[in-house]
Parts: C-alpha cells; sequence; structure tokens
C-alpha cells in the first residue's frame, strides 16, 4: 500500500497522513451509531469525566473495567458547580471507548479488513493486535486538551511497538483541536519513553521515567491539519498533542492503538484481555 518514499517519511517523522483512507458512507455508518450509542447512555449509570489532567487520580472502575466493553466518558467541563450538565447530553459526552471494534458491528466493520492489513504489514508490524478503540467528539466550545504525551505510555511492549490509526471524521483545523506532533520525536535522544502509565489491581499510578521536555508548539512541534476520510499513523513514541476545541464546531476522530504480538505486551499495562476474550488482528 505505501511507496517507498512514504515508509521512509514514516521512518523519519514518525507519522504518516493517507488522505482519503475511509469513505463518505463508512463515516457516516460509524458517526450515526456512535450517536445511537450515546443516545442510549443513560449518565445515571457513570459520570465519569475523561481527562488527561493528574490522570493517574482520575481513573474510577467504571474507567479500569471499559477494556472489553463500550463506555462513555464525559468531557471535563460538562458539568455545572451543581453537577448538572451544561448542554444536552449529546454534546457533553468526549469519547466512547474502549472496545467498540470488537463488541460493535459497525465499529468491527469500520475498524477491520484487508486495507489495515496491508497498511500495518508495511508499517512494519508483523502480527497487528488491535487493544484499543475510541470515538472522541472534540465537542465545541468544551472540547478538552489532550497534553503532549507518547502512546507508548499506556501500551507499553518490549521492544515498544504500539502504533496508532488516527481517522478524522470530520475536518481537523487550528480552530476546533487538529492533532500537533513533533516531526522525528519518535526517534534519536528525543525518541525515548518519558512516562508510563502502570495498573497494580485497581491501582493506577503514572511514572516519570525521563526528564526530555516536551516539544514547544512554535518551535518544533507542527498542525496535522486533515480533512474527513484522512488516517493519520504515528509512531507510539512520537509526542503528540491537541489544544482546547473552543470553536462551534467539533472535531469527531476515530482511534485505534495497535502492537505487534511479536513483542512482549506488559502485565502492568492498564487496559488486558482475558483468555476468553482475546485480543484479534485486522483481519477477522
Amino acid at each position: 500500500m505505501l511507496t517507498s518514499e512514504q515508509k521512509i517519511r514514516y521512518a523519519e517523522d514518525g507519522y504518516l497522513i493517507l488522505r482519503d483512507f475511509k469513505s463518505k458512507a463508512e463515516i457516516a455508518a460509524l458517526r450515526a451509531r456512535a450517536e445511537a450509542i450515546v443516545d442510549a447512555f443513560d449518565p445515571a449509570e457513570s459520570r465519569t469525566i475523561f481527562t488527561t489532567n493528574e490522570q493517574a487520580r482520575k481513573v474510577d472502575h467504571y474507567f479500569l473495567n471499559s477494556a472489553d466493553r463500550i463506555s462513555c466518558f464525559f468531557e471535563e467541563e460538562a458539568f455545572d458547580a451543581a453537577g448538572a450538565l451544561r448542554q444536552a447530553k449529546a454534546l457533553s459526552i468526549n469519547k466512547i471507548g474502549h472496545a467498540m471494534h470488537d463488541k460493535d458491528p459497525v465499529f468491527e466493520a469500520f475498524s477491520h479488513g484487508p486495507a489495515l492489513a496491508e497498511l500495518a504489514a508495511d508499517l512494519g508490524l508483523t502480527q497487528p493486535q488491535v487493544w484499543q478503540s475510541m470515538y472522541i467528539f472534540k465537542q465545541p466550545g468544551i472540547g478538552g486538551e489532550v497534553g503532549w504525551h507518547q502512546d507508548a505510555t499506556f501500551f507499553d511492549t518490549t521492544p515498544i511497538s504500539v502504533t496508532t490509526f488516527w481517522f478524522a471524521l470530520e475536518d481537523a483545523t487550528l480552530s476546533n483541536g487538529c492533532l500537533w506532533t513533533e516531526p522525528g520525536g519518535h526517534r534519536g535522544p528525543r525518541g525515548v519513553l518519558r512516562e508510563r502509565f502502570e495498573r497494580h489491581g485497581d491501582v493506577v499510578t503514572m511514572n516519570k521515567l525521563d526528564a526530555t521536555p516536551w516539544p514547544a508548539s512554535n518551535v518544533n512541534a507542527v498542525p496535522l491539519e486533515v480533512q474527513a476520510g484522512a488516517l493519520v499513523v504515528f509512531h507510539g513514541l512520537l509526542p503528540h498533542y491537541s489544544a482546547p476545541n473552543r470553536s462551534a464546531v467539533s472535531r469527531h476522530a476515530y482511534t485505534l492503538h495497535v502492537t505487534d504480538a511479536s513483542t512482549t505486551y506488559a502485565a502492568s499495562n492498564w487496559l488486558q484481555r482475558s483468555a476468553a476474550d482475546p485480543v484479534r488482528g485486522f483481519v477477522v
């Protein structure tokens, strides 16, 4: 699927943008299904908020038990001081996670297939395993910031193999919180794992491993403005970030986190699957 030039660019930059990877019909089906999931979600079930601020202190059993389920998480600014939603439920959800790719037929169809399998092989994943899916809403006005991080922090393998597949379901722009990244930040002296998110039982910790500073958006980081249908793939050590969305336009995206079964998946990773519900690849 990838040309020799694209493979070289991915190795050098740590990311690649593939335009028009998904059709309008595929995107419309996924968005409609996400809307139905949110519509059926009862906020009384959980008011768990997703935030990257003080993340180790914010997780709860609803989050920890979401590895093999379909769960909804609220935006950080969804509730007022009295605990009531500031706006409609449909405009208050931060994301749906984390097993739609396995537990819902519409998401399963979007998340699998020969095109993704071929792309994974071109990226060097010999035995891809899809661990996690997230539908991210980046709601208008209150879409939360996602601070600088590396996805290998949450999906540690030896050697590091996690690769992110980020699908733009709407146009992602500077105004509505597009991704930012540091080209080449996955290699060389800056290509080190800086933090590791670990789980032991019901206790989670964010452990600092390296003091290498995060990129500065006006110095060594670039925005990734892409149109709906594009797929951004990036290396697990590549630093990335997205600003809050203060615009009147949402920025829906869908992500898959994939590791290579030829590597060792850490027992301390927060997301685990039981033998009765094993992780699968792109071809089902």
